[in-house]
């Protein structure tokens, strides 16, 4: 285990989404505002204790969601957590559900995913010069982790669907129904816009990565009225509703 910049274990790093951007059962906290080798991340880092463990939590798009997933610097980020002495990191993603085991309010635990994004840097070897790595990506969660997670979730008596495909598009706009019709004949359950380049990027960086994903809405046309409208209040009143629950999950998969 590594430490933090005070000499304390971080146990777990959390990467807070869409409606997630603090923790507020976080206490004693520290920040730590630092440049990286690949640039600023999002927002600061914010590094406390909760159930007795020292974490360390970053708001992916800011903590005011202002950076948009295309321009979101993943590596920074992850940078910024391992600087700060992390090892594992938990991704909260908002998504939109596409299987029907992926209702709006439903926790998931995916362990397949697609990229459909584009023009994102997507690797640590991008600079001319560096290493080029070919890290095995075929299962792109780190399997331990996941099965902390879950294990986890049946203690705090939450359900948490176990497994699944996460597609990841370019964002920041929603999908089209023949998009997301295309995404169900490729095998996808959840949508959402950062889960890729960040599970490639945590893999290359050798950190310890799993996805909680928070479904938020139907994708557009997968819900019983396929004319439905997606509204941010509705997303937003569902990642809300669900924090509770994530919460649980945290506290008792620190608790080991």
């Amino acid at each position: 285990m590594t430490t933090s910049a005070d000499g304390q274990p971080i146990d777990l790093a959390i990467i807070g989404g869409t409606g997630v951007y603090a923790l507020a059962e976080l206490a004693d906290v520290e920040t730590i505002e630092q440049e990286t080798r690949y640039g600023q991340p999002s927002g600061p880092v914010r590094v406390g204790t909760l159930a007795g463990r020292r974490v360390a939590f970053l708001a992916r798009h800011g903590e005011g969601h202002g950076v948009p997933p295309h321009r979101i610097n993943y590596r920074a980020n992850l940078a910024a957590l391992q600087q700060a002495g992390a090892r594992r990191v938990l991704a909260l993603n908002t998504v939109g559900g596409i299987g029907a085991g992926y209702p709006p309010g439903a926790l998931g635990c995916p362990d397949q995913l697609i990229d459909y994004t584009w023009g994102r840097i997507s690797t640590l070897c991008e600079e001319p010069g560096t290493e080029v790595l070919h890290v095995d990506f075929g299962e792109p969660y780190t399997a331990a982790l996941r099965r902390e997670l879950l294990e986890a979730a049946r203690r705090a008596g939450v359900p948490v669907a176990d497994g699944g495909c996460y597609g990841a598009t370019q964002g920041p706009r929603l999908e089209t129904k023949a998009e997301i019709a295309r995404m169900r004949r490729d095998g996808c359950d959840l949508v959402g816009m950062t889960g890729m380049p960040e599970a490639g990027l945590a893999r290359e960086l050798g950190l310890e990565y799993a996805c909680l994903a928070i479904v938020a809405n139907w994708a557009a046309g997968a819900g019983p009225d396929p004319d439905e409208a997606i509204t941010l209040d509705e997303v937003l009143a569902n990642v809300a509703s669900a924090t509770g629950r994530v919460s649980r999950i945290v506290q008792a998969l620190l608790a080991g």
